[in-house]
């Protein structure tokens, strides 16, 4: 059977998401999830979640799925024994030495690896096998049919509807290095919901729209039936950060498809559902790489915000009111936006021709409404915000359990009621049955007590009566066993949990040093490359295999794999991914995040030297070394024009050749995304692997720091050259040997 999980950021939520049909819920912490500004559950509010969760045989996930610095890896631990001890059925986890703490320190504690952890190849999934993982999130670049192909017995989890990162997950370093909030830690600030200009060297391309970075949401209920037969164990819902009509009815709307494929019916989406969904909040929808959306039907570059549904026309306009013809209901309290100017209004006011005050408009007819934005002229019109649609999902009917009762009663004995619910038996004794004197009581009375569940989660599915003919019970007494037996079956329900096994572990403080300082230059073309064999550069990085090919007889040549995974025997490997990291390589990249001893535990039985990332200040880089006494091999990133972004969508493709076939990226064109402040970001672009990797604005340069680092016992310094001339790259490799040599 198919899992159904649904995002929660709070308790009104996750009431929303059990009583619409979740089989499971996911949920955060105040601290370590990947969604800060929720508003997430303090650790009290998170023990009542599991206990309800655990009421209604709901299954709860918490994530725990930011990047660990050193200085709150003790504290990370402290929480994940927390929520262990009180009973979370899994936590859903990025940091690989969180991964193998868990593994290790808290055996029976079930792991999901977050789709943080950039999951896009087989490789990759044996890795975190070997850590203990039970669950891996794939990233939502890979199709059903490559999600098929991963070669794995562990469940698979797949989102199939909401908001989608236009980078790969756990790879976007933009929100963090612009503005200092990361999204490997919580804060993303959506860099990719912002205006941007397209570029051509020093000339503007023309295009539609703006939100040229900005996705449109996933909905896979058009291609439900798809989904279900798939090797997907649990269908992901995206939307922490979304209201509880947001929750109640995007749960409503998958819980109705499962049920309709597990009864054999057509798996078609309900109208109505569809339609509400739409206008509680949608930016327009795409069926996503999951089933083969292409570019065009990926992006929405007019807009990045919630379009909702459309409610009609400005048929005339005067200074004072806007005339709308209808084509849907519009109340008062809904709220509309002008779509041609961009322009929202919550409609407190509406009026009918006569200039008269009315509650509500019908279809195709004119209303009017404050012209508080001077409009001029036809425009269309989107409703945003429904007020009956928010009444109707902030109101559902509360779930209810089928149990079933068996009641005994004998004279002279202990009545007795047994409840069964699932694999559960209760049996519980009330007062001694007497033999009745005048009226004795019936099985139909007896049965109209116990049906009588009140604001409990239950409801009675069957009774079967073991009684004698002339029984005497109060129905006081009747009444106090069936709460009795009610009350221990929900104890019981609510403080299930598996047996809590805490271990001691302690990670690998010892590791081997490099000898001497290394300088190790990423170079992007053959010119770069031949300064840096001048130079007597340790390792020299090549990103293009058909350059590294060419030179790769010498022992200084290195190959920097593929972010998304790739098929390598080569003899020296810069891994940037976990696929590549399983097959070995030297050189751990900065890409894998990090940021902490229990990672580079896990990353030593196959790098011998560790890039930290690019995240870290100087405090948390000398916090890793001081574990290890000074004494490892970890590199450190001096000068570099990031990579900020990689993401499947090409900008090119689709603004260029308009989602054509094309070889754009080949023409000898210099393309960049310009920002409202006039910064400008290169596009590179791999046409084999049809990938766009977006490049900071400006270089990251922290020669200036070496001389600390040094202190620190750090041995290994990276530069990274994007397109600077040989004369400016020159520069820079004398600035640092300079320093290291000193």
């Amino acid at each position: 059977m198919k899992e159904l999980l649904v995002p929660c950021g709070n308790m009104d939520n996750l009431k929303a998401a059990i009583h619409a049909g979740a089989d499971a819920v996911y949920l955060g912490g105040k601290k370590f999830g990947a969604r800060s500004f929720a508003h997430n559950f303090d650790n009290e509010e998170m023990i009542e979640a599991i206990k309800l969760c655990h009421l209604y045989g709901v299954k709860i996930y918490v994530t725990v799925n930011t990047m660990t610095y050193e200085s709150e890896f003790d504290e990370v631990c402290s929480y994940l024994t927390f929520l262990h001890e009180n009973g979370v059925d899994a936590v859903i986890v990025q940091d690989l030495g969180l991964i193998k703490w868990i593994h290790e320190a808290l055996p029976n504690l079930e792991v999901h690896a977050s789709t943080q952890v950039h999951t896009t190849n087989s490789k990759t999934i044996k890795l975190l096998e070997s850590l203990g993982v039970k669950r891996v999130v794939v990233a939502r670049e890979l199709s059903l049919e490559e999600i098929a192909n991963l070669d794995t017995d562990l469940e698979i989890e797949a989102f199939i509807h909401g908001a989608l990162c236009i980078s790969y997950s756990g790879e976007c370093l933009f929100s963090a290095m612009l503005m200092d909030r990361s999204g490997n830690r919580g804060s993303c600030a959506q860099i990719c919901r912002l205006p941007f200009e397209l570029m051509c060297n020093d000339k503007k391309v023309n295009t539609e729209g703006k939100y040229l970075l900005s996705t449109k949401e996933l909905n896979t209920a058009n291609y439900f039936k798809g989904i279900m037969e798939s090797n997907i164990a649990s269908l992901k819902i995206e939307g922490r950060m979304k209201s509880v009509e947001y929750v109640a009815c995007v749960t409503m709307l998958y819980r109705d498809l499962i049920d309709k494929y597990n009864r054999g019916e057509e798996c078609v989406p309900d109208k109505e559902l569809l339609n509400d969904l739409k206008v509680i909040f949608n930016r327009d929808y795409t069926k996503g790489f999951i089933n083969g959306a292409t570019n065009k039907d990926l992006m929405n570059i007019k807009t990045s915000n919630h379009v909702g549904v459309p409610i009609g026309e400005v048929v005339n306009t005067t200074k004072k009111y806007v005339y709308i013809r209808l084509t849907k209901e519009l109340n008062q309290g809904d709220g509309i936006r002008f779509n041609e100017v961009n322009e929202g209004l919550i409609c407190n006011y509406i009026y009918n021709m006569k200039e008269e005050l009315i509650s509500s408009g019908k279809v195709n007819d004119i209303v009017l409404v404050d012209n508080k934005f001077n409009l001029h002229g036809p425009h269309t019109v989107n409703k945003t915000l429904d007020v009956k649609v928010i009444e109707k999902y902030t109101n559902l009917k509360e779930k209810k359990m089928p149990i079933s009762f068996i009641f005994k009663a004998k004279v002279n004995k202990p009545m007795e009621l047994t409840i069964k619910y699932n694999d559960i038996t209760i049996t519980k004794e009330g007062s001694v049955v007497n033999e009745a004197i005048n009226q004795p009581l019936d099985q139909e009375r007896i049965k109209e007590q116990l049906n009588k569940l009140g604001n409990t989660p239950f409801i009675v599915d069957n009774i079967t009566f073991d009684i004698d003919d002339n029984i005497f019970i109060t129905i006081k007494d009747l009444n106090e066993l069936r709460r009795n037996v009610i009350d221990e079956l929900k104890d019981t329900l609510m403080n299930s949990k598996k047996e809590v096994i805490i271990k001691e572990y302690k990670f690998n403080d010892r590791m081997k040093p490099s000898k001497g300082f290394k300088i190790n230059v990423l170079v992007r073309n053959e010119e770069q490359l031949l300064l840096c064999l001048k130079h007597n550069v340790s390792r020299i990085i090549v990103e293009n295999k058909n350059l590294y090919l060419k030179y790769k007889y010498k022992d200084n040549v290195y190959y920097r794999s593929s972010r998304i995974g790739e098929n390598n025997n080569l003899e020296h490997v810069v891994g940037t991914e976990l696929g590549a990291i399983y097959d070995k390589c030297e050189i751990a990249d900065y890409y894998l995040n990090i940021a902490n001893h229990g990672t580079i535990d896990v990353i030593s039985n196959y790098s011998q030297v560790f890039t930290l990332s690019v995240e870290l200040d100087d405090s948390e880089i000398a916090n890793i070394m001081n574990y290890y006494h000074k004494k490892i091999d970890t590199e450190v990133i001096v000068y570099s024009t990031v990579e900020l972004m990689i993401t499947k969508y090409c900008p090119l493709n689709l603004l260029v050749n308009k989602d054509k076939s094309c070889t754009v990226c080949m023409n000898g064109n210099k393309y960049y995304l310009k920002d409202r402040n006039d910064e400008k970001y290169r596009l590179l672009n791999d046409a084999n692997r049809h990938l766009t990797h977006i490049m900071h604005h400006k270089p990251l340069v922290k020669i200036d720091h070496i001389d600390y680092y040094k202190t620190l016992g750090i041995k290994n310094y990276r530069i990274e050259f994007l397109e600077e001339n040989i004369s400016r790259c020159e520069e820079i490799l004398n600035e640092v040997e300079g320093v290291l040599n000193k």
